[in-house]
């Protein structure tokens, strides 16, 4: 395995750390991240599966095929453990999460989630002086926050010398509008416990349930 290890380039082990942090990305989230097209992030994927460093599976789609969808492999969860100074067993990864996400009825709102945050990197990259700072999964905000408010997803976005802290609400349809405004009590709760405003995104799957949202939000 050190020989794998001393094979791996800075993008290759920020990407494990990435799946470990938000358990699943797609081919095309994997290239916003770090490189310039999807052609040269499947060929390094490819090599990374080969060297069990990431793994994948593909959904089933009901129109053409799904695209595959990478998780953390063993010598990346053993290198993630490594930089974290723990075992592998130690950390929240196991083999068969592979199989417990591809039939997790929760598996679109994660990649969903994840779209977002991997689109802003896209853009501050080729935006000079912006960045996304911060990306927090709902796991990490749930530990932080869960007894008040359990967002998908919190960042920071930095724009030259303007910093915006933002939590994130993906929709994707399968929520009532009245479940989601819902949880503005426990937003503005936060807000009150942090003694400053946060502001709340929320993404909407079309138009028309962002009308609906804006008269009941």
């Amino acid at each position: 395995m050190l020989d794998v290890l001393g094979r791996l380039t800075d993008r290759d082990r920020l990407l494990c750390r990435l799946l470990y942090e938000h358990r699943v990305l797609t081919t095309s989230q994997v290239a916003d991240v770090g490189f310039t097209g999807d052609r040269r992030a499947r060929m390094r994927l490819g090599e990374l599966h080969d060297l069990a460093v990431v793994d994948r599976f593909r959904p089933r789609a009901k129109v053409a095929s799904a695209p595959y969808h990478w998780v953390l492999g063993p010598v990346g969860a053993a290198l993630v453990a490594a930089e974290r100074g723990t075992e592998t067993g130690d950390l929240d990864w196991r083999k068969g999460m592979l199989s417990d996400l591809a039939a997790s009825q929760r598996l679109a709102h994660l990649v969903g989630t994840n779209g977002v945050l991997t689109a802003l990197i896209r853009s501050a990259r080729r935006r000079p002086g912006c960045r996304l700072e911060v990306w927090w999964s709902e796991r990490r905000c749930a530990r932080e926050w869960g007894e008040i408010v359990r967002p998908d997803g919190y960042g920071i976005w930095v724009d030259h010398d303007a910093r915006l802290p933002f939590l994130l609400e993906y929709d994707n349809g399968t929520e009532t509008l009245e479940r989601l405004a819902a949880k503005l009590a426990g937003y503005a709760e936060l807000a009150s416990a942090a003694g400053h405003p946060n502001w709340v995104l929320f993404t909407f799957p079309s138009p028309r349930r962002e009308r609906e949202a804006r008269r009941v939000l």
